[in-house]
């Protein structure tokens, strides 16, 4: 199995467990307040924690499979070689964009927030944990941009103009 494909697969697992502890956990914290009349305490905040999770590691999954919310009116208009030429410019933006923001400014982020000790209120956890997430899914999207950097690459090699 190629190691795209083995990637895909752990970041399915891992949204499926995400998402259905979001899903339990907004039941029960539903159920607590409504059925129980006793609210549970920590619901509302572990479904925040989860909810952040789901997106990134989310948006790291469909940029893997090229998924993404684009624009694909300027791609369509091109012949073949220069619409490679062109993806093979945009994930160069994606590449500098998570590099920058999503690793360099992620990473700084989780930094402080272990240095400044700071814990969620209802939960304890460390928000250095919660927010790890951004520079892991900034590093995945890089790999993923890489790849497809190469296979158009490759792909435009074979397309004759």
């Amino acid at each position: 199995m190629h190691l795209r494909a083995k990637i895909d697969k752990i970041l399915e697992v891992f949204l499926v467990v995400l998402t259905t502890t979001l899903v339990v956990d907004v039941v029960w914290q539903v159920a607590s307040r409504y059925i129980l009349s006793n609210p549970s305490s920590f619901t509302d905040e572990l479904a925040v924690f989860l909810l952040i999770w789901v997106g990134m590691a989310g948006a790291a999954y469909v940029k893997g499979k090229n998924e993404h919310l684009a624009i694909d009116i300027l791609p369509d208009k091109l012949k073949p070689k220069n619409k490679n030429r062109l993806l093979v410019f945009i994930n160069f933006l994606i590449i500098v964009f998570c590099l920058t923001i999503m690793v360099t400014g992620g990473a700084w982020l989780v930094y402080t927030r272990f240095q400044m000790g700071q814990v969620s209120s209802a939960l304890q956890v460390p928000l250095g944990f919660v927010y790890s997430i951004v520079p892991i899914s900034g590093l995945l999207m890089i790999y993923y941009s890489l790849d497809d950097i190469l296979n158009l690459i490759s792909a435009n090699k074979k397309i004759k103009q």
